[in-house]
């Protein structure tokens, strides 16, 4: 346990939107294990080709050194989704926090240069790295001191662009906040940020861990914004349900983690085939998604929630919403009602007066119609 109060439930099976306890309850996961199963649990074409690549091999040998099938199909797949963007490299690893680790090193080998700046409001991870470039208080501050020259930028503000310069060596921000309460970056400051990057030849990173694959209504987040990054960081749901992370460049970026040193990024298990045989189903899967649907429904839902009388605000696109109530305690009574409805929430641990909504992107409408009604019955018990 990582807290002292965690939601307790033994879950014996998942499948599609549910999950079922020891005692035999049916849970509809309105926040996808926080991302990561995106299409449900144990969608049929992630099952299939997981027992396909069981009976060929697990790991043979550290990322890198052999070519292997799942690698290539994942990649391939990843990559086309990228088409026409430069970004046509692609570096498989174990987590959304590792593949940070990895970008931020890419991004002090290939300018040269050691500052990297985040942005207030941030998260990125748990490890020192990805620690550093976050900015919540409670999680930082024991673990202190962090990385040098590391700093942060205030949360959409043009003015203070100028702080980016020739010192640079990177920018990482989440195209939309995820701990932060799932905050988009404004539109207007995105485009600045992509532009002062250029400007000082400082590497635009996006972290797309959270809000990418599909969660907006389009395949990566930064694409209703008209812009490309110069690095895209992505994870939990690129798996399936499996654990893996990628970090996307140019080649021309990528392949200076090849030499000066050599393994200038390695990793024993990263790439591994069974995550990448999960990811290659999961990717070929999100082909097939109605945009248009998932889209709708975000606007449905802030729609709904927005006139309820105990809502405060309504954030993000698509199956990725974060609601505010009026304090900390409201929401736990909420999680709590939610629960007594067969209905698993999940709050901010950066920002306690709001809770997250991120249901599987391939849930019907009848299931996605009935938890909007569930939630809303619980938001009548405790307003």
């Amino acid at each position: 346990m990582t807290t002292p109060h965690p939601l307790g439930e033994r879950i014996v099976r998942a499948e599609g939107c549910w999950m079922e306890t020891e005692s035999g309850e049916r849970l509809f996961d309105m926040v996808s294990g926080i991302g990561v199963s995106s299409l449900g649990h144990g969608h049929p074409a992630i099952r299939r080709a997981l027992r396909e690549q069981l009976d060929r091999h697990l790991h043979v040998m550290v990322y890198g050194e052999y070519a292997q099938d799942p690698q290539d199909r994942a990649a391939s797949r990843l990559l086309s989704t990228l088409t026409g963007t430069g970004l046509d490299s692609v570096y498989f690893v174990n987590s959304g926090t590792e593949a940070i680790e990895g970008a931020m090193k890419l991004a002090r080998r290939v300018t040269g240069r050691t500052e990297i700046l985040g942005v207030e409001g941030g998260y990125h991870g748990a490890t020192f790295g990805a620690l550093s470039l976050s900015t919540s208080s409670h999680r930082r501050n024991a673990f202190m001191p962090l990385l040098p020259d590391v700093s942060h930028l205030p949360f959409g503000e043009h003015s203070v662009l100028e702080r980016i310069t020739t010192r640079t060596a990177a920018v990482f921000v989440e195209t939309i906040q995820g701990d932060a309460g799932i905050r988009p970056v404004p539109e207007d400051h995105l485009r600045a940020l992509r532009h002062r990057c250029s400007e000082v030849g400082a590497l635009l990173v996006l972290d797309e861990i959270q809000c990418g694959l599909g969660r907006t209504g389009h395949v990566h987040a930064f694409q209703r914004y008209g812009i490309v990054p110069d690095v895209l960081v992505l994870g939990k749901a690129l798996g399936g349900g499996m654990p893996i992370g990628a970090f996307i460049a140019g080649q021309n970026r990528m392949s200076t983690l090849r030499e000066e040193p050599k393994l200038g990024h390695i990793t024993t298990f990263g790439g591994h085939p069974m995550a990448c045989a999960a990811a290659a189903a999961f990717l070929e899967c999100l082909e097939e998604l109605d945009w248009e649907a998932i889209r709708l429904t975000g606007e449905r839902w802030s729609r709904a929630l927005s006139e309820h009388s105990a809502v405060m605000a309504v954030r993000g696109y698509g199956h990725f919403l974060g609601v505010d109530l009026d304090g900390p305690e409201r929401v736990s009574a909420l999680v709590a009602a939610a629960r007594r409805r067969g209905v698993v929430l999940f709050w901010f641990l950066s920002r306690p007066q709001g809770f997250r909504l991120a249901p599987p992107l391939n849930a019907s409408r009848e299931e996605l119609d009935q938890a909007l009604q569930w939630l809303l019955d619980a938001l009548d018990e405790v307003q």
